[in-house]
């Protein structure tokens, strides 16, 4: 019977070990997640600046003057007077897409201090300096044991 008691001890231990190995990999993905959305919302924002800068340029110039402007990967020619408005508006429309990126990586930013708490993650090197930074004030749980996530 003992070494059935044992058995059942190593397969409850590889289910933990399974269980965990979910949890890192959902934290992962959710982490990813969030990069990703940075990434773009990052993008988008050297964009931003890139219209900024045409735009500024543009006020200066004759509206009657041709310039060329880059349509799908095919470059247009058009005069100034019609290319500041659209600017303009991509400028208005870019910087509404920023924001709700910057909103979705909040979001999903609190989505993962949530799954944090709830599966009692630790990042490995935060666990040292929240040690030397924590006044005694901060919530520790004694005794429960947590994941560590490189």
């Amino acid at each position: 019977m003992a070494s059935g008691d044992s058995t059942a001890a190593k397969v409850g231990n590889k289910q933990l070990k399974l269980s965990q190995e979910q949890v890192v990999a959902g934290f992962n993905q959710l982490r990813e997640q969030q990069r990703a959305v940075a990434s773009k919302c990052s993008e988008l924002e050297m964009e931003l600046n890139e219209h900024r800068l045409v735009v500024e340029t543009l006020k200066d110039v004759d509206g009657d003057r041709k310039c060329f402007r880059m349509v799908g990967g095919v470059l247009v020619e058009r005069t100034v007077k019609e290319v500041l408005p659209a600017l303009e508006h991509n400028m208005e429309q870019l910087s509404k897409l920023i924001e709700s990126l910057n909103a979705q990586v909040v979001a999903k930013g609190e989505e993962l201090t949530k799954y944090r708490e709830q599966y009692n993650i630790k990042i490995k090197g935060e666990d040292e300096t929240s040690k030397g930074t924590d006044s005694g004030g901060g919530k520790e749980k004694s005794g429960t044991q947590g994941i560590l996530v490189s």
